[in-house]
């Protein structure tokens, strides 16, 4: 893979970095004949009257003779969109498309999103169906068997269980169409209610939170809005490495005078920009978000016009904050009181302000509090429904947002974030799907591994995601995988989920496929197929139909149009929106009511979506994580990613330029307490809680706070979910606690479990 620029996202000098090492002589599609313009790359916009002048080869091909068509990032949700050339086989070169067509990025990339497709040919990418046979080993299938072993799988434990025995994990990855019928066909096809997605591990906290307060659970703002913003205050989002693009539009705020304040257990990189940094203990954000909302509340810099008008329950906030005064902040979260008042004061002062999160407010076994506490903080200031001002949860995989939480693969909602328990709505959905539907919601995705110890769940159909290292406490998820009685996966690779499975089915990325993502503003924009699906793999939309009608459905869609049309039928908030009208308008964002409706920019501009239009403030009180340190295992351990990885890896670990750049998991340990452990930079340690241990390297580095280590998420054979908890779930959106758990570290004395060259586990005697 090739840029057809030098256009990248970022100015850190890592970034920099990581785009001249893709660009060596090892890549093998070099890039020829290339006037570089380096002006204007950090700026979103083309400067004017600058030309970029791009190649007339690629390799041994000319750019006349290739395809280039525009589609949406499948990397994280911030939604850029760019250019792809291919030779419609293979992907050769991305560039991103022109501003006017890229209102999210504009120029920008980031490196994944530049580079990272060497996946979709890698050697490991399914491109046949897999059954397993009589030795328990697997073995090639056509299309026709694994759909019988699939169809007769299924009956059989709905025969002899009933459908609310099966379960189904939806995928974000996938187009909205696509996650629409994975919802339609958990309730119509297997019978049950119990289908989620990734969203339950990652944003469903800031689903619940703000939905009780504001009445939607998703970001209020367009990205627009951090130009027209005077302040930025993030907590809880590593930013530059999760979020690139949306970084370095940050940056470019607070270059341009903005003020930017980030509240974090570590000196993230954005944190490097930032006008105040502020090192939090993690698991005690309602504390000090409670201490500002005290602060501004007693000291009379809340927006009493705004609350009065548009709000109710302060009387019920100013008493639930009574007990977070600043020595009891600095007490419990580290927070001096000089901080806490200097950010408060920089809400308050500011006419506009916007709110960012990420994961490091919302995994936690009270995340939904957090949650709660940030949107009250936004709205005694007055920062909704106005330009520059809103809260935005920055959301992690590309279509989380569209797929994971509109399209209704959800235990409890229709798409729509229609309740199941609404008798008028579930007649609607089952005169549309013909079919009964439970009342009872189903089980929430960390619940279902906790519902088949107990042999309520004996099936369960896995589409793309990868719950054997995702889940917490993923020792447990991985042996309730083996035990399941009938397990299908389907996805691009044999990931370690799909090791337990019975039929593996291989789907397409979505460089192979047509529909639309909904990014983290709430924006639907076009994906369109751009290479040709490898081998026999199938589009999920695909694989549904087919299977539906082999279970007695008559399911009949010639394309994703026809399914975002019928979607739209049923679910008022994407009312008006179209295949066609995205691809002709650029994006919609929803709420879209009908097909004259022009999208909403902005969310709360006159009312909120509650039934009296105020906004419901919240009485949040003092919470903590589930496990504290303590003698045994005295550090806190918080997880995370890193810019050049990519979840559980599945699309960038076949990428070498990305490996080359990191290639391993870590922990990251305060100089003091590495120096109290005898641990020195590189050294590899055991890292260990109460359900597991893992054999990493150190990074010795003074941007963790002292009794705080952190480590990446992303390789099997580190898994770091090991040692996270399963059973201390968000009691509102049963999230798990992945950013606080009681960890031990020690020095590796002798040879490490894993070889980390070839990835394999030592062999030899324990």
């Amino acid at each position: 893979m090739t840029s057809l620029d030098d256009r990248t996202t970022d100015d850190e000098d890592e970034q920099k970095e990581g785009v001249a090492g893709f660009m060596q002589g090892a890549r093998k599609k070099a890039l020829e004949n290339v006037e570089h313009v380096a002006e204007g790359a950090a700026a979103g916009t083309l400067p004017e009257g600058k030309l970029f002048d791009i190649a007339t080869t690629i390799g041994d091909k000319r750019l006349d003779d290739l395809t280039v068509e525009d589609t949406t990032c499948g990397y994280c949700a911030v939604g850029c969109r760019f250019d792809v050339y291919t030779d419609g086989d293979e992907v050769l070169a991305t560039r991103p498309t022109e501003p006017e067509k890229s209102p999210v990025n504009g120029i920008s990339t980031c490196v994944k999103g530049k580079f990272s497709y060497d996946f979709v040919d890698s050697e490991g990418r399914l491109t046949t169906p897999l059954v397993r046979d009589e030795n328990g080993d697997f073995r090639e299938a056509s299309w026709d068997e694994a759909y019988e072993r699939v169809v007769e799988g299924f009956q059989d434990i709905k025969e002899e269980y009933g459908g609310s025995a099966m379960s189904m994990i939806a995928s974000s990855k996938a187009t909205n169409e696509e996650n629409y019928l994975m919802g339609k066909f958990a309730r119509q096809v297997l019978g049950t209610n119990t289908v989620d997605n990734c969203n339950r591990l990652c944003h469903s906290s800031t689903v619940a939170g703000l939905a009780r307060t504001y009445g939607y659970g998703a970001a209020s703002i367009s990205n627009e809005d951090f130009e027209k913003a005077d302040a930025i205050f993030l907590t809880g989002s590593n930013t530059t490495e999760a979020h690139p693009v949306l970084a370095t539009r940050i940056k470019q705020q607070v270059k341009d005078g903005k003020e930017l304040v980030v509240f974090d257990p570590r000196e993230v990189q954005i944190a490097e920009y930032a006008t105040q940094y502020t090192e939090v203990r993690p698991g005690f954000d309602q504390v000090w978000i409670n201490g500002m909302v005290r602060y501004i509340i007693e000291n009379d810099l809340y927006d009493e016009e705004f609350v009065e008008e548009r709000t109710r329950g302060i009387d019920q906030v100013r008493e639930a904050v009574q007990e977070f005064t600043p020595d009891y902040v600095e007490e419990v979260t580290g927070v001096s009181p000089e901080e806490l008042k200097s950010a408060a004061e920089t809400i308050a002062s500011n006419d506009r302000v916007v709110f960012g999160w990420t994961l490091g407010l919302t995994e936690h076994s009270h995340g939904t509090e957090n949650i709660m506490a940030m949107a009250n903080l936004a709205a005694i200031t007055g920062n909704l429904g106005k330009p520059g001002t809103g809260v935005s949860p920055f959301r992690g995989q590309n279509n989380v947002q569209g797929g994971g939480g509109d399209m209704g693969p959800l235990p409890d909602n229709f798409p729509g974030y229609q309740s199941i328990t609404d008798e008028e709505n579930r007649k609607k959905f089952e005169e549309a799907w013909d079919c009964e539907i439970d009342p009872e919601p189903g089980f929430y995705t960390t619940e279902m591994f906790l519902a088949a110890n107990e042999d309520d769940l004996q099936g369960m159909y896995c589409i793309g995601e990868n719950p054997s290292l995702s889940e917490p406490g993923s020792n447990h998820a991985s042996e309730v995988l083996e035990e399941m009685e009938f397990l299908v996966v389907q996805d691009l690779f044999l990931n370690d989920t799909a090791k337990y499975a019975d039929v593996v089915l291989p789907a397409c990325s979505f460089l192979e496929k047509t529909g639309t993502f909904t990014n983290t503003d709430r924006r639907v924009q076009m994906v369109k197929q751009v290479i040709d699906p490898k081998g026999d793999s199938k589009t999920d939309w695909e694989i549904l139909q087919d299977l539906a009608n082999r279970m007695g459905r008559e399911w009949d869609y010639d394309n994703t149009a026809e399914i975002m049309e019928e979607m739209r039928q049923l679910t008022p908030i994407y009312g008006g929106i179209t295949q066609e009208r995205v691809e002709e308008e650029g994006g919609l964002q929803w709420p879209c009511y009908d097909l004259d409706h022009p999208g909403t920019e902005r969310l709360y501009t006159e009312e909120f979506n509650t039934e009296d239009g105020l906004a419901h403030l919240q009485a949040v009180g003092y919470n903590e994580p589930g496990e504290l340190p303590d003698e045994d295992y005295p550090l806190s351990l918080t997880t995370g990613r890193v810019l050049y990885q990519y979840h559980t890896g599945t699309m960038t670990h076949p990428e070498e330029g990305i490996q080359d750049y990191n290639d391993r998991d870590f922990v990251e340990i305060n100089p003091e307490d590495a120096a109290d452990y005898g641990i020195e930079d590189g050294d590899l340690v055991t890292l260990e809680s109460r359900r597991g241990e893992i054999t990493v390297p150190a990074q010795v580095t003074a941007r963790i706070g002292s009794g705080t280590v952190f480590a990446p998420i992303h390789f099997a054979e580190t898994c770091v979910n090991k040692l996270t908890d399963s059973e201390r779930l968000d009691p509102h959106a049963k999230t798990p606690e992945f950013k606080v758990s009681a960890v031990r570290v020690t020095p590796v004395e002798g040879e490490p479990d894993v070889d980390f060259e070839t990835r394999e586990p030592v062999s030899g005697d324990d």
